[in-house]
Formats: structure tokens, C-alpha cells, sequence
């Protein structure tokens, strides 16, 4: 049998030793348990290994299982650590933005006309500048049916005036009116609210608010001519404080028996205020009588027929015609009544003939306190675009629209209508003083039409063969108010408070003489006047006259041109600030400006004659 050999080379064989002589050895027996320990350790050999080698296996298992979470674990904490480092530098690159400076001007604008209260001052978070006191308390006792205490000075003087007042009171009602989310989320709405209350308390004062029909309306208190020369300490003339004014000695009131402009406009104010007013019944419905017995005295109950005469000349503010300011209060009274004889009126070609014809002149596409026509304009367009109204209102309301068209597109730069200095603001007052009153207004307008576009999902207008959209109008509304706020080549803020520039020698006479013990008489302001020294009291959101054709600017109390702010162009600033803020908020409010209309029925064309 052939010898099988082992792993180790020897024989599987197992036999006894022999000697040389062939006889087995004596030690036969340890041979033969030592053969089988060998063979034992052979054949138990092979589970050995196995059973080390699963523990190897099961040692390596743990230790990669370790380091698998380890890994794991590792792996974690660099994705974290990278989300981290992300998620900061985004907010490094891309911080989360703050208020714009439309929104962070509007508070200051509003605190202007706290600057401007005329009567006895209550203390509280809207009438909180340290510098004014009460004043002119006597006004209108023993001279007029009412007493006459209270309202707002005009500028920079002791002057109040009816005009005005009335405009800027229709302003900051038209705009409390279309974007009260706006104010409400500034946390301005009670302010603005509480600003438009105090100046129509004062015009319900100044007529007899309370009768079915008047004659007579206060127009101003105090100022007289300033051509005169006088010194009465009542007079322009004069510079001093409203506080030091003697109040033991009444000043003069003007009144007018003829002025269908002012009581007009009184009228739209009234109409739009009742409207902000609405949740106070009584005082919304005292309102409401007042704006009706007012239009009435201005048309002479003849409405589109009126015939009568214009308004007496005023050495302060004359207007040009009255037709604007009835189509103007026509609109507003139909908003704040319902009734549809205000707006038959306002849509009838005779009216409307009347008012075209302030269309092409001097004031063409300028809304201001002299010119309500384009105002007026857009208030119908909103009822066009919103309540859509058909026959017999639609034709006289599509020319409106078109004509409110034809004026944003006249604003555009590349359109020749107006020019613009080097600086790019637009000189909608043809190159006369104090322009940014008439350019704030056209920003309000603007703005305002492309939300009415932006609620109707009208992406923009024709301006001619050409399309815009409503961001290049924008745009050109955007471009004036910066260059109000300080983007101009005096790198000036014209808003006193705002920006790190501002004018300091504001023409305002409380604003420039200090608040002390002293009382100086009409003389002795004057040395405050002609001081070269900064105003000691800073009239925080006052808007100035604003520069000349060429971007130049006179930081003197010498000129009122360029330095003097007034009630009306400071509601302009208010509505435009207030309607170009937070652009990503919401807009417009669609209904409450039509909260009396009742809901809209289409009348049906007459039948033709069979």
C-alpha cells in the first residue's frame, strides 16, 4: 500500500519501532500514546483555528462597527458645523432688511403738523413738541359767530387759513383712506387720525355748521397784508412767537360772503373726513351736514349751472377757478353719501366742459391746493376700475380715466411735458420757487393710480404707440422722493429731522426764537430772524420750499422760497411717504373709501323709438 505522508510530510502510517534485528522496542507503549496525543491534536486542530478565526472576525466586526459611528457621528457634526457657517454667512451677505426710508420718514412728516397746532395744547403722545405752548385763545371771541380757537399756522407765521387747511385735510383723509393697514403697522394711524380731527374741528367752527344753509364763511384769522408794512403785533410783519402774541387782544378775522373755491374745497374736506370717521356716527354724520350746506353755498344750490362770481382776491391763496374744486367736492360727496345726484353732477359734459378747460392751462397735470381737476380725475377712475359702472356714468368716467393716463405718462422722463434740472427732479411749477410741494402730490397721485392698476391686475398704460409698465412709473416716483430725502446734488435732506443734512435756518418764527422766560414783542424777534446761528429749536418733519431749477439751495431765514414749509405741501409729503412705504405690505383699501355707496345697479340704455 502506497505511504500516505501528512502536512508535515511524514507518514499517516502509524507502526511500532523495530530494531535493527526486526524485534519491536521495549518502549512500544510511550509511542503509542504519544502517536496518540499527535493524532488528538491533529484532529482537534482545525475547530481551534475556526474558533480563533470567528474571533477575529468578531473583533474586527466591533471595531468597524465603532468606527462606522464614529464616522457617523463625525460626519454629523461637520454637517451641522457647515449649516452653521451657511446660515451666518447668509445672514452676513444677506441681512434681513431693515424699514425704508419712506417708512422711516412718514412719523417725522406726521410731526410737523403737531408743530403747527394754533389753541390750547393737551398733552399727550400725538402733541408732545417741548417747544410750543398754548397760544391765540382769544381768536374769533366777540368777532365772529363762533369762536375761532384752534386749527393749524400755515407756514412759518401765526397765519390760519381756511384754503389750505382744507386741502391738507382732504390729502391726509384720501390717504388714511386707501392705505390705513399701512399707517396701522407704522403704529400712525391714531396720529394721523388725530391730526385730521384737529383741523376739521376747527372748519366746522369757522360757519355755521349747525344750520340747514349759510352766507358766510371765516377764510383767516390773523397776518393782515404784509404790503402794508404795520407792525401790529397781529401782522405778518411781525416776528415773533404764537405763544407771546397777547391773548387779551383779538386778532382780526376775514370773512367772505362769495367764494365758491373755498367753500368747495371746505366742503370735500368735511365729506372726506367723515368717511375716516365713519365709527364715530355723530361726529361722521356732523361732518357730512357740514360738506352739504358747504357745496350748496358754493354752487348756490345751481350746481353745474352755477353762474355766480369767483372768489374775492386773497393776498395769500387765490384760485384760479372754482369748477375744479366742485367736481373735486362733487366726488367726495358722493363717496361719503351714497347719493347719486353728487355723481350725476360731477359726470354731466356741462361740469365736466367747465372743468376741462383748467385742463390745458398753466396747472395742466398738477394736483395741488390751487388745482383739484386731476384729483378729482383719479377719485372717479377708482369708481370706474372698482365699482364699474356702465351707462350713463361709463363714458364721462373712461375720459377721466384717459386723462389720468395722459398725466402719470406726462411725468415720465421721456416725455417732454415738464422739464427736469441736472439733478433729475421734474419741475412740475415750470421752474418757479418751492417746487417740492406740486412733486410730492404727483408722487402720491402716481403711486396711488399704479395701486389701483395693481388691485385690477392692469399690469401698466400706453403712454402713446408705447407700453409701461406700472415699475417704470414707480420708478419715476421712487427717483423724486429720493431726491427729496437727500439723493440730490447738495446731498440734503429737504426733511428737516431726517438724514444727517437738513436745512437749519427753517423760516419759522416759534422754530427759531428760544423757549424762555422772555417775551419778545413784534420788534424784538427780529434779532432771531437775522441771526446767522441755527434754529434752537428743530421743527422736526417740516418740508422747506426746496431748491431752485439748477439743484441750488439758500439755507437762510431771508427767503422763504427756498426755506418755509407749509400744512399743504407737508400732507402731500405724508400721503406720498405713506403710499410708497413698505412695498411689499399690503396696498390699497378697495372698499371703505365706498363705504355709503350702495351697491352698484346698471342702468339699462333707454329703448330706441320703434
Amino acid at each position: 500500500m502506497a505511504e500516505r505522508n501528512n502536512m508535515w510530510g511524514g507518514s499517516f502510517e502509524i507502526r511500532a519501532a523495530e530494531d535493527e534485528d526486526g524485534e519491536c522496542n521495549n518502549d512500544g507503549a510511550a509511542s503509542t500514546a504519544l502517536e496518540e496525543e499527535v493524532k488528538q491534536s491533529w484532529l482537534l486542530r482545525p475547530d481551534i483555528e475556526r474558533e480563533r478565526t470567528r474571533k477575529k472576525k468578531k473583533k474586527k466586526f466591533i471595531i468597524n462597527s465603532m468606527m462606522v459611528r464614529t464616522l457617523a457621528v463625525l460626519a454629523a457634526v461637520v454637517i451641522i458645523i457647515l449649516i452653521v457657517v451657511v446660515t451666518c454667512r447668509r445672514r452676513r451677505h444677506h441681512p434681513i432688511p431693515g424699514p425704508d426710508n419712506y417708512t422711516l420718514a412718514l412719523p417725522l412728516s406726521l410731526m410737523f403738523f403737531d408743530a403747527q397746532r394754533s389753541g390750547r395744547l393737551q398733552r399727550n403722545i400725538y402733541n408732545n413738541v417741548s417747544w410750543r405752548g398754548n397760544s391765540c385763545l382769544q381768536d374769533g371771541q366777540k368777532t365772529f359767530i363762533n369762536n375761532l380757537v384752534g386749527g393749524y399756522y400755515d407756514a412759518g407765521d401765526a397765519i390760519k387759513l381756511s384754503f389750505p387747511t382744507s386741502f391738507a385735510m382732504t390729502m391726509l383723509s384720501w390717504s388714511a383712506l386707501e392705505y390705513s393697514t399701512k399707517y396701522e403697522a407704522n403704529g400712525e394711524l391714531d396720529h394721523v387720525k388725530d391730526i385730521i380731527k384737529w383741523g376739521t374741528d376747527y372748519l366746522l367752527k369757522t360757519f355755521n355748521s349747525s344750520a340747514d344753509s349759510i352766507n358766510m364763511i371765516a377764510s383767516q384769522v390773523g397776518g393782515g397784508d404784509p404790503s402794508s408794512k404795520d407792525t401790529d403785533p397781529h401782522d405778518l410783519n411781525c416776528w415773533m412767537r404764537p405763544e407771546d402774541i397777547d391773548n387779551n387782544d383779538p386778532r382780526p378775522v376775514y370773512k367772505c360772503y362769495n367764494c365758491p373755491a373755498l367753500a368747495a374745497e371746505m366742503a370735500a374736506a368735511l365729506a372726506a373726513a367723515s368717511i375716516v370717521f365713519k365709527d364715530n356716527q355723530d361726529y361722521s354724520i356732523k361732518l357730512v351736514h357740514g360738506a352739504k350746506i358747504l357745496f350748496q353755498f358754493a354752487t348756490k344750490r345751481q350746481g353745474g349751472d352755477y353762474a355766480g362770481k369767483p372768489d374775492a382776491p386773497s393776498v395769500y391763496y387765490n384760485s384760479t377757478g372754482f369748477w375744479d374744486e366742485f367736481v373735486w367736492a362733487g366726488a367726495w360727496l358722493y363717496c361719503a353719501t351714497g347719493d347719486s345726484s353728487y355723481l350725476q353732477l360731477v359726470t354731466t359734459p356741462a361740469l365736466a366742459k367747465h372743468a376741462d378747460a383748467f385742463w390745458g392751462g398753466p396747472h395742466h397735470s398738477v394736483l395741488s391746493w390751487n388745482s383739484k381737476y386731476v384729483g378729482a380725475q383719479l377719485l372717479l377712475t377708482r369708481m370706474r376700475l372698482f365699482l364699474r359702472y356702465g351707462y350713463p356714468y361709463e363714458e364721462m368716467l373712461r375720459t377721466f380715466q384717459n386723462q389720468v393716463e395722459e398725466t402719470v405718462c406726462s411725468y415720465l422722463p421721456n416725455f417732454l411735458s415738464f422739464k427736469r434740472t441736472n439733478g433729475g427732479l421734474i419741475q412740475l411749477n415750470h421752474a418757479r420757487p418751492q417746487p417740492l410741494q406740486y412733486i410730492v402730490n404727483a408722487v402720491f397721485f402716481t403711486t396711488l393710480y399704479m395701486d389701483y392698476l395693481e388691485a385690477s391686475e392692469i399690469p401698466g398704460c400706453f403712454c402713446g404707440p408705447q407700453f409701461y409698465t406700472r415699475t417704470a412709473f414707480r420708478s419715476f416716483a421712487k427717483t423724486q422722493m429720493d431726491y427729496i430725502l437727500g439723493k440730490n446734488p447738495q446731498n440734503m435732506s429737504y426733511i428737516v429731522g431726517f438724514g444727517t443734512r437738513f436745512p437749519q435756518h427753517v423760516l419759522h418764527r416759534g422754530a427759531s426764537i428760544p423757549k424762555n422766560n422772555i417775551k419778545y414783542n413784534c420788534q424784538g424777534g427780529r434779532k432771531w430772524r437775522d441771526s446767522a446761528k441755527p434754529n434752537p429749536n428743530v421743527i422736526i418733519g417740516a418740508m422747506v420750499g426746496g431748491p431752485d431749477q439748477n439743484d441750488g439751495f439758500l439755507d437762510s431765514r431771508s427767503n422763504y422760497n427756498y426755506t418755509e414749509p407749509t400744512i399743504a405741501g407737508n400732507a402731500g409729503l405724508v400721503a406720498a411717504l405713506v403710499a410708497l412705504s413698505g412695498e411689499k405690505t399690503a396696498q390699497i383699501d378697495r372698499n371703505t373709501l365706498f363705504y355709503a355707496i350702495p351697491p352698484p345697479l346698471t342702468p339699462q340704455p333707454p329703448q330706441p323709438a320703434t
